[in-house]
């Protein structure tokens, strides 16, 4: 991983598994004043159907944020997608870019009662390390989150 003002943008290809694809959506590039690192936007797709199904980011950087609170990846599927393990999937398809970027392992969190994606991140083969308190100068505090699962995906 370069330092955030030489970093560039990798192109990632196709990212698919015969029926989900994996789609860049938009790019990011670091916000120092914001405190943000690059990342990338992408959306989920279903073969041969036209509207994306959810989406999935990757930040690349580290940092506190990143490995407590916010995670290198983040992902959501929409309710009527949900149940298929897209998120597992996509973040499966995801991998060897990650891996192109330099990381050796990644944090993936999510609130403790979010059981789906707790089980996302057990079933790619994170370790939960533990469960930490949201500081309450955090944007996610004061939205009404209060803790975070850490998981740590060694790739």
């Amino acid at each position: 991983m370069a330092g955030h003002g030489d970093f560039r943008f990798l192109d990632p290809g196709i990212l698919s598994d015969g029926e989900l694809e994996v789609q860049l959506s938009r790019t990011h590039p670091a916000d120092p004043i914001r405190g943000w690192v690059p990342w990338y936007e992408f959306s989920l797709h279903l073969r041969g159907v036209g509207f994306s199904i959810g989406q999935l980011s990757f930040r690349v950087g580290s940092g506190e944020w990143l490995e407590n609170y916010g995670g290198h990846i983040g992902y959501g599927v929409d309710p009527p997608c949900r149940g298929r393990r897209f998120a597992e999937r996509a973040v499966r398809l995801l991998l060897p870019f990650i891996r192109r970027h330099g990381f050796k392992q990644i944090w993936i969190t999510c609130n403790p009662d979010n059981w789906p994606s707790r089980r996302t991140c057990e079933r790619l083969g994170a370790v939960l390390v533990g469960i930490v308190d949201l500081p309450m100068d955090n944007d996610m505090y004061r939205r009404g989150e209060r803790q975070k699962c850490r998981f740590r995906l060694d790739l």
